[in-house]
């Protein structure tokens, strides 16, 4: 037992080391390069031009670079491949301890980390490039990026169902039900509604605290259900995350933008479903308790949409919802907070939910 829990906290300690350590070249390439909007605005879902938004956070768009999620996959990659190096490479018996790469628990989590780093990348290097004509610059659509979120659920879960033999989910006290191919749609489904939830990296400091809570969340309960590798990485992930958070309070060094929400949200969406443990577990019963501020969040933005189209007017000031209490007057390191204060009692609470039901199984 002690030698698990030193897995799982140093490797959140050397991911937030590594993170720290790596941020001050990445912010002078970040600045000498100018990674930042070249043209100030955004355009809602819509298709208008975001008013209000652009009202409150125009001014800073062409002034803050965008990739600052770089920080969290890259400080979680080279953890991960510094230790797995010195347990294959070296002769000392405590680092194939610490080793947390692992074809059961984590191979599948951190391929999905990477793979959406990779993709929300392109979407930011087109974001930042010039738009000679002055418009609003733009990068992979909507829809695209949806389709590529759906198929890497998609995938996963085909990976799950047909390869594992995976189709059953746990509902704390009431055990386990056999979804059959629904499994796969479902992972699908609510891998594509977290990575609707990534619009949360709308303030300084907001999405970091947010995912680090949610990771670290996961990495308890994982932890608690014996799956001790998952739980390192869980732990590595928040760890990273907490690195770009010291540099992404206000005032923000850098954004987390579309290389860092992107693998963040489909990677949480995995890593439920991975902390199910085959339908004994709770890892997706508790997922809409911990992803309770991404809900929101996306949920909000859907209201608005539907509300403009069904009543002819918004619901909120502007959506999504930490903007509406922006556009209110509240200072933004008050809506940053109060969504951290939340976060924790929400990771609390299905912490709680979690022992709960793996005692009572």
């Amino acid at each position: 037992m002690p030698i698990d829990v030193a897995k799982v906290v140093i490797a959140a300690t050397l991911a937030f080391l590594v993170g720290i350590a790596m941020t001050p070249r990445l912010t002078y390439f970040l600045y000498a390069r100018s990674m930042w909007k070249k043209t100030a605005g955004k355009i809602a879902s819509t298709g208008e031009v975001a008013t209000v938004f652009n009202s409150l956070h125009a001014d800073k768009e062409t002034k803050t670079p965008r990739l600052g999620g770089i920080i969290v996959w890259a400080a979680t990659l080279t953890t991960a491949l510094t230790i797995w190096l010195l347990a294959r490479f070296t002769s000392v018996e405590v680092f194939d301890k610490l080793d947390f790469i692992s074809r059961g628990q984590t191979w599948i989590p951190l391929s999905v980390l990477l793979v959406g780093a990779l993709v929300g990348l392109i979407d930011d290097l087109l974001e930042i490039r010039w738009q000679g004509d002055g418009s609003y610059s733009k990068g992979l659509s909507l829809s695209l990026r949806l389709a590529f979120v759906g198929i890497v659920g998609l995938a996963v879960g085909a990976w799950f169902y047909g390869k594992l033999g995976i189709s059953t989910v746990g509902v704390p006290l009431f055990g386990s039900f056999d979804l059959g191919f629904g499994y796969v749609i479902a992972l699908a489904l609510i891998t594509i509604g977290l990575y609707a939830g990534g619009v949360i990296d709308g303030l300084d400091g907001l999405a970091g605290g947010v995912f680090s809570i949610a990771f670290g969340a996961y990495s308890v309960i994982a932890f608690s259900q014996g799956q001790v590798d998952l739980a390192a990485f869980c732990a590595t992930v928040a760890g990273a995350t907490l690195a770009f958070l010291w540099f992404n309070v206000p005032p923000a060094r850098f954004y987390l933008s579309e290389t860092g929400s992107m693998p963040l949200t489909i990677t949480l969406g995995v890593v439920a479903f991975m902390a199910d443990v085959r339908g004994e577990g709770s890892g997706i019963s508790v997922l809409p308790i911990i992803a309770f501020p991404l809900i929101a969040t996306a949920a909000s933005s859907l209201i608005q949409v539907l509300s403009k189209k069904i009543r002819g007017k918004k619901l909120f000031r502007v959506a999504p919802l930490h903007h509406h209490f922006e556009a209110l007057g509240w200072p933004r390191e008050k809506v940053v907070m109060r969504y951290w204060i939340i976060s924790i009692i929400c990771a609390l609470v299905a912490i709680i939910v979690s022992l709960v039901a793996n005692h009572a199984n």
